[in-house]
């Protein structure tokens, strides 16, 4: 047992060694499907000047070589410009609505990009859609192709039984639909232009990952507040709220990388806990294994990577417990996962206090489950509960999502025929509605007409921004706005209910963000207070 009491001083474990990854800037409770998608300084999507061979000559045409009949040209891959960051192109995509305290993204056309996989290669299109791509049905992709959404090579495919060969490009033409963020404010609490701290509000991802891209903070500050070119320098998991720091130069990012490396930096959080924590000073120092790098799940378990985190208690209410939190070492979901070894579970945690860890919910690191077993039962659970939204499930997971989902709503398929009907908790299930093609949207056959820089706005009508400031409508269903459908989406043929303000804020906030001669702090949230109740 790694778990103790201790009567040293907080502050002198968290001088011993502050938050760090491999000696890499990375958050505690950051998603590891997010650190490997883009982040607010990334490689470009465009594409730029072919490269060049042998003396700088460029390739032209078949690079010499005559074609055989049958046989398709492949143009050489593409440079990519690393420097270049998120700009107004990219921003201007579509444009958000305010909607029962939620701030939504108006669906928008988006174009994926990508190289062929070494182990696409010799594969027909028809084979890597269907084992690969489960997102949609195969019988979506052949229409899709029909009406000139995936293109090969930047040439129209409509026999997805193409062979794939080194270096083609693909470009697969989406419907794009994002789950709704609160739709409170970024408050910025400090921005010198040396650094921009902001007090990030929970629901809300720092960067583009899995289904989110607009309704991130990166875009956010750059759509709404004119601030784009930031650098990352820690980050927070989508539930987690509070102190989230960027450089504004790169000079002032590398810094803050040194003093990272140089373990000069300080994080501190409180969360608020089920059941009454132990007085005094507790240590955790378990081993942290990633058990799925998609969705960021992690447990404790000997072949993990070691990890310490101290905790204290600050008060308790009869029923929960407000903890301070001083992570040692920063890995993934570190806080979360020692809480629940310890069996006091983060109050509303989606992942590490749902029952699919068994009736103990990982207490001591008992499971009882392997990790494809945990993994299933975790999303079932969600699917049961209708929160899948509450996991970070990248596009390319979906499928084991869908089968789980086809096992949960099989029961009542009976009721996915008109309106949102509640069950007996009185959760509305998602609905299918009216199935008809859209004025406005493409008809079939018809090639859609979306913008060069990867995504089109369908609401041509309403271009200009919009902010928390203006009146919010009061619907209870996530539904797609009119103008915005299209026909072949099957986002936009489900109602969903959307998510409550307590679905989307877990009792975790970093208050607090300390370096040598710096440092950042935002007050206590009102779930922190020692006379906080939950309310019913």
């Amino acid at each position: 047992m790694h778990c103790q009491q201790r009567s040293a001083t907080m502050e002198q474990a968290a001088a011993e060694s502050p938050a760090e990854v491999d000696g890499n800037p990375a958050e505690v409770d950051g998603n590891p499907a997010e650190e490997a998608t883009e982040t607010a300084k990334r490689k470009s999507d465009e594409l730029d000047q072919p490269e060049t061979r042998g003396r700088g000559k460029k390739r032209r045409g078949a690079g010499g070589k005559k074609l055989r009949p049958g046989e398709r040209y492949i143009p050489p891959p593409q440079k990519r410009n690393p420097g270049v960051s998120f700009n107004q192109e990219h921003f201007n995509e579509t444009n958000y609505y305010f909607e029962g305290g939620l701030r939504k993204v108006r669906p928008y056309y988006f174009d994926f990009k990508t190289y062929c996989k070494g182990r696409w290669i010799g594969k027909t299109l028809l084979e890597v859609f269907k084992k690969e791509f489960r997102a949609e049905s195969i019988e979506y992709y052949q229409k899709a192709a029909k009406e000139g959404r995936i293109r090969l090579n930047e040439e129209p495919v409509e026999d997805l039984s193409v062979v794939l060969r080194n270096n083609d490009h693909m470009r697969n033409t989406v419907h794009r639909h994002e789950p709704p963020v609160v739709g409170r404010p970024l408050k910025i609490l400090v921005d010198d232009g040396e650094v921009l701290v902001i007090d990030k509000p929970a629901s809300i991802p720092v960067h583009p990952c899995g289904r989110f891209r607009h309704n991130t903070v990166i875009f956010i500050l750059g759509k709404e507040l004119g601030i784009p070119e930031l650098h990352t320098v820690h980050r927070l998991d989508k539930l987690t709220s509070g102190v989230l720091l960027f450089a504004r130069t790169l000079e002032t990012s590398k810094k803050l990388d040194q003093l990272v490396r140089d373990r000069q930096l300080e994080k501190e959080y409180v969360c608020r806990v089920d059941g009454e924590f132990p007085e005094g000073e507790v240590i955790c120092e378990e081993p942290i294994l990633v058990v799925s790098f998609r969705i960021g799940l992690c447990r404790v378990d000997p072949k993990g990577k070691e990890c310490r985190t101290v905790f204290q208690k600050l008060s308790f209410n009869g029923k929960t417990s407000v903890v301070r939190c001083l992570p040692l070492t920063g890995r993934t979901h570190q806080i979360r996962v020692h809480l629940q070894y310890l069996g006091f579970p983060i109050l509303n945690d989606p992942i590490y206090g749902a029952s699919a860890w068994g009736p103990h919910r990982g207490k001591g690191g008992v499971v009882g489950k392997s990790n494809e077993e945990l993994l299933q039962a975790l999303i079932e659970e969600h699917c049961s509960q209708e929160s899948l939204h509450l996991l970070d499930i990248p596009d390319d997971v979906i499928g084991i999502e869908q089968e789980a989902e086809k096992n949960q709503t099989s029961k009542k398929a009976d009721k996915l025929v008109g309106t949102a009907e509640p069950n007996a908790s009185g959760e509305s299930h998602q609905t299918l509605i009216d199935t008809q093609v859209p004025t406005g949207c493409s008809s079939s056959g018809e090639t859609v007409n979306k913008g060069s820089q990867g995504g089109t706005d369908l609401n041509t009508n309403d271009t200009s921004p919009t902010n928390g400031n203006q009146p919010e409508a009061t619907d209870s269903t996530h539904k797609t706005p009119a103008g915005t459908r299209d026909h072949l989406c099957s986002e936009c043929k489900l109602v969903r209910p959307d998510p409550t303000e307590k679905e989307l804020i877990m009792y975790l906030h970093a208050l607090r963000y300390k370096g040598p001669d710096f440092e950042y702090s935002t007050p206590l949230p009102e779930w922190a207070k020692e006379d906080w109740v939950e309310a019913d």
